[in-house]
């Protein structure tokens, strides 16, 4: 099959930035990367070429924890809804996913994973794909569940978990738990072995959290986010996620869950380890109304989604959109775009297929002008958008 060489770009390096080159692309995978100063790439016949005209080229992006768009929800276990989350990622340069459920009765997350297991493998062209399940829930606190249901929050329990692993071949690869429950630190250093485990909507003291890291914990939902805020004597989970080096931590940029100074401020307190998530309900891509959140109703306005309470319930915007807001509050433009692609397949473990250009990995790229409007996504080497 012939393959194409895309010449005259600004290629995402990593800590490089943008550096000018050319690159190649062979069936579904990258075939080289090649810096301005050498022409070897241009020099196949068989390499159909497109000048770029200095365009900037960026890995597809990776969303670890987004749970809907378009008016559905990974939850509702719809294989046709999911075909239409996929799509609409796909197109706003999400190439790779893991779809997030929220705490339901254990038969109602059966269904959803089963659909995902069924989605991965017969991913339609157009579609992102699907790089794993994030499980928040049901093992999380009723003091910081936020617009989690609390009508279904279950202790950890590890035999159920490894029943649902079952059921969705093995796709959970991050699961989430309060470590101050009953039975947490059990359930961690067991599941720990699995997958990844976050700590999440918890309520947990500094020393909770600690061992919980020490047990195998390597991840944190939502950073300031449905736990407790960081005290001079009481420093709680994010005084301990910080002082881990192994561990992650997830970040909503909508500018509304997180305030930009801390946006900021949580790239210097976990320097190369922010992932950038959209947390995306079913009003994501849709207009202001009324709409469902595990049971619950969420009202979406002014680019909030709610409980008629008031308590935040996730986000409207797409991970895309984040990682443009990150930049706009005064993230290095390198910070943003690793937090959207590299560090989040590291979490999934996908980071030797996906995440960054480089040769022998997925054709998935996006290219954008130079003012970041997003022009063209390619997924496993085909244009898509």
């Amino acid at each position: 099959m012939a393959g194409l060489v895309f010449t005259d770009a600004l290629i995402f390096q990593g800590e490089d930035g943008f550096v000018e080159g050319s690159f190649s692309i062979s069936g579904n995978r990258i075939l080289d990367v090649v810096p301005a100063l050498r022409a070897e790439t241009g020099n196949d016949p068989d390499l159909k070429k497109i000048s770029l005209r200095g365009r900037r080229v960026l890995p597809g992006l990776v969303d670890i924890h987004t749970h809907g768009n378009s008016g559905y929800d990974f939850s509702d276990g719809s294989p046709e809804e999911l075909y239409v989350m996929g799509r609409y990622l796909a197109t706003h340069g999400i190439t790779s996913f893991a779809p997030a459920s929220v705490t339901l009765p254990y038969e109602k997350l059966e269904s959803a994973f089963r659909t995902a297991a069924d989605y991965k493998k017969n991913r339609p062209q157009e579609g992102a794909r699907i790089s794993g399940i994030h499980m928040e829930g049901p093992f999380l606190s009723e003091k910081r569940k936020g617009a989690q249901n609390a009508a279904f929050l279950k202790l950890p329990d590890a035999e159920a978990f490894f029943r649902l692993q079952g059921e969705c071949d093995h796709m959970i690869r991050i699961v989430d738990v309060a470590p101050e429950l009953e039975g947490a630190e059990a359930f961690i250093r067991r599941v720990s072995a699995d997958c990844r485990v976050s700590v999440a909507h918890t309520d947990a003291s500094y020393g909770e959290a600690l061992s919980a890291f020490e047990a195998g914990a390597s991840h944190l939902t939502h950073l300031f986010n449905a736990m407790p805020p960081v005290h001079h004597r009481h420093p709680g989970v994010i005084g301990a996620a910080s002082e881990k080096e192994n561990v992650t931590a997830e970040l909503i940029c909508d500018g509304i869950h997180v305030h930009p100074s801390i946006i900021r401020m949580a790239f210097r307190l976990f320097p190369g380890r922010i992932c950038l998530v959209s947390d995306a309900l079913r009003c994501c891509g849709m207009p202001e109304g009324r709409y469902e959140l595990g049971g619950q109703q969420v009202i979406l306005k002014k680019g909030a989604a709610r409980l008629p309470d008031g308590t935040l319930a996730g986000a409207a915007s797409n991970l895309f959109e984040d990682m443009m807001n990150a930049v706009r509050f005064g993230v290095r433009e390198e910070d943003a775009v690793l937090a959207a692609t590299l560090n989040p397949a590291k979490v999934l473990g996908t980071d030797a297929e996906t995440g960054s250009i480089e040769a022998g990995k997925k054709a998935d790229f996006i290219i954008c002008d130079e003012n970041w409007n997003l022009e063209q996504v390619w997924l496993d080497g085909a244009r898509i958008q």
